[in-house]
């Protein structure tokens, strides 16, 4: 958003919180957030995907769909990139042209400049999308400004404030954006107070703006349609499939739509922000019945009676890039380009998805060209098309919505990269690396994994690190159900995530231990004094309902000689089931949770043939969300603080 009064304390939070640099950042969604790529999923997970018949389709190189200007338009194209790199946006941002008694801070003028590039970039973008678009864009510009001139010809201009410039752009309200851009609801300046190039400015672009809606004005050629019409029929990979088209615009939407239906009776819908068209629609709707449609065309999860096969072509803007399965689908457009690469993950993301029916995911995308500088390669050509773009926006592309600034040839490369639009990364480190060697280890060496789980609290060791340039010890505390690492170094705790800690502690089995230095204790003590600043109590236990029918047999099976000699389990895993028993003794179990456990368990031996202990845990924990223990961990009156293990390095 911004502000064009003295900045609020909701607009200073925003500013200090842009501000915060990457590297703090990514330390704090260290602890915050758990990722899993596709690597991840095929490495970590490549037996739970393989016994449900799962796989990843495979992604090809992204289609190019080569649209051409040709003659007159190519003219009107290139003479517009031309108007467009003089114009001021003198409009959008009037502060800048200030010259009044009213001091304005940094902040007031960067937030106008902030407001000029958004707004530039809705022309190039709304250029680059569809002509129709950019038409409409033009239009609105040309009145906004007219009507600015003759606010600030009667003596008074009045500027607007408060707009979440992101999340309109973000939703498609180009409309709205530019409508609240001129609303007469923030501040008031007398004309006077401004530099006599304010209203000279204005002026010129007004003008410019016009010379744009002149050449554009009885031009109806659309190559780039013309062209997707005829892959639509011709293609082999897009004749016949279901498609999923995506544009940033709303009004090239509409447009598809009105135009595509033509071709396609009764085959096409276009869904935005603002909802659904479809023939079964009598209006546009943002109801559930659209969302619905779509979800019975597209998303395979939707049960098999209720899928059908309406609609074909499947036209949205980036409101469904996320949050819902359209894998019935296996083919995506990119009918304008996702300038910022995350868009390009995320509108591939939906047809592109574990348990997909298809082996093959294909991607297009449409690049501007031209008939002219035909000694050009293809390549070279499109680039120099798409340079055209960013050569209007200049420096303003940083502006962009969520933007990264990414040169012509990048973006080029990037749109044709498959791995792009797969997720598939460098292997880096990951949480399922350990996890996956422990469970290798509680699998296959059962005595080992019980050696470890019986390991005596405050076990402590020493190594020599070779990378170390000082001493430093790695601290695991456990508060109840908190778990935390602490580093100490130079004398200096600070808290650091598992990934860091693992990695800190890892070595070889033939690794000699290290005799322990004298001052372990005082490191240790500086790690246990932050871990009381940071641990937190939880909330008051709450006790479950009663009830016995089916806690019989849940006691009987716990009580099993199989369960009690069981080596697989883990430390909170046996205190889980201990605090279980307690509860069913008690008759602290509701009815119905202990015969929806007990009907479950009946299901896994049936299916199994036997009675598995960890198939029974992980039913009794998705079935038992509070036990005694549970309830005491989070209780302030029973949390005990706990030295787990610590690693001391030595340089």
């Amino acid at each position: 958003g911004y502000n064009q009064e003295a900045p609020t304390e909701e607009d200073q939070c925003r500013q200090a919180m842009k501000e915060v640099s990457d590297t703090v950042r990514e330390r704090i969604l260290k602890f915050v957030m758990v990722r899993r790529t596709r690597t991840d999923v095929k490495k970590y997970f490549r037996d739970d995907v393989e016994k449900q018949g799962l796989v990843f389709p495979n992604v090809g190189d992204p289609g190019r769909i080569i649209y051409r200007f040709e003659d007159h338009l190519e003219t009107v194209f290139n003479d517009t990139i031309e108007l467009l790199r003089r114009f001021k946006y003198a409009r959008y941002v009037p502060l800048l042209y200030y010259a009044g008694n009213k001091d304005l801070t940094e902040f007031d003028k960067q937030q106008q400049k902030n407001v000029g590039g958004f707004m530039k970039g809705i022309l190039v973008k709304r250029l680059e999308s569809s002509f129709y678009a950019f038409k409409m864009s033009v239009a609105r510009f040309i009145i906004s400004y007219e009507r600015f001139i003759e606010m600030y010809g009667g003596g008074t201009v009045y500027i607007s404030n408060k707009i979440d410039v992101y999340e309109l752009l973000e939703n498609d309200e180009v409309e709205t954006l530019e409508r609240l851009v001129e609303e007469e609801r923030a501040q008031r300046y007398q004309s006077e107070d401004f530099t006599e190039g304010f209203l000279t400015d204005l002026t010129h672009d007004l003008d410019l703006l016009k010379a744009v809606h002149r050449l554009w004005k009885g031009l109806y050629d659309d190559p780039k349609l013309d062209k997707f019409v005829d892959e639509l029929k011709n293609n082999r990979v897009l004749n016949k499939q279901k498609l999923v088209i995506f544009t940033e615009s709303r009004e090239t939407g509409d447009y598809l739509y009105e135009r595509l239906l033509a071709e396609f009776p009764q085959k096409v819908m276009f869904y935005s922000s603002q909802g659904g068209r479809h023939e079964d629609l009598k209006r546009r709707t943002k109801n559930a019945l659209a969302r619905e449609i779509i979800r019975d065309n597209f998303d395979p999860n939707q049960k098999s009676s209720e899928q059908v096969n309406d609609i074909r072509l499947l036209i949205t803007t980036d409101v469904l890039a996320e949050g819902i399965n359209l894998h019935r689908a296996n083919v995506l457009i990119n009918y304008d380009l996702p300038w910022n690469p995350t868009r390009v993950l995320q509108r591939v993301g939906r047809v592109n998805r574990l348990g997909s029916q298809f082996s093959d995911v294909y991607i297009f995308n449409f690049f501007p060209t031209s008939q002219s500088d035909a000694h050009l390669g293809l390549e070279q050509n499109i680039t120099n098309k798409l340079q055209m773009f960013h050569y209007i926006m200049g420096e303003d592309a940083r502006y962009l919505p969520e933007g990264e600034e990414i040169g012509t040839q990048e973006l080029f490369n990037t749109l044709n990269s498959k791995k792009a639009y797969t997720g598939e990364e460098e292997e880096g480190v990951s949480e399922l690396k350990y996890l996956e060697m422990l469970r290798t280890l509680r699998d296959h060496d059962p005595a080992q994994f019980e050696k470890i789980k019986k390991l005596p609290k405050k076990a402590r060791s020493g190594r020599s690190a070779e990378d170390a340039s000082e001493n430093r010890l790695v601290t695991f505390f456990r508060l109840g159900r908190l778990k935390k690492f602490y580093h100490n170094r130079r004398g200096k705790s600070e808290e650091i995530n598992f990934f860091e800690a693992a990695e800190l502690l890892e070595c070889n089995p033939s690794t000699p231990r290290a005799r322990v230095p004298f001052n372990y204790f005082e490191l240790l003590n500086v790690n246990k004094a932050r871990f009381e600043l940071d641990a937190t109590p939880g909330q008051e236990p709450t006790k479950a309902g009663g009830g016995r029918s089916n806690a019989a047999f849940l006691e009987r099976i716990l009580k099993d000689r199989t369960f009690r000699i069981y080596r697989k389990f883990t430390e909170s895993d046996e205190a889980f089931l201990d605090a279980v028993r307690e509860q069913l003794s008690e008759g602290r179990v509701a009815k119905k949770t202990a015969q929806v456990i007990k009907k479950a368990i009946d299901k896994s031996v049936q299916e199994q043939g036997m009675l598995d202990p960890m198939k029974v845990l992980y039913i009794l924990q998705k079935n038992i969300r509070r036990t005694s223990s549970t309830e005491t961990d989070n209780h302030p009156a029973y949390q005990k603080r706990e030295v787990i293990l610590s690693g001391y390095l030595l340089k």
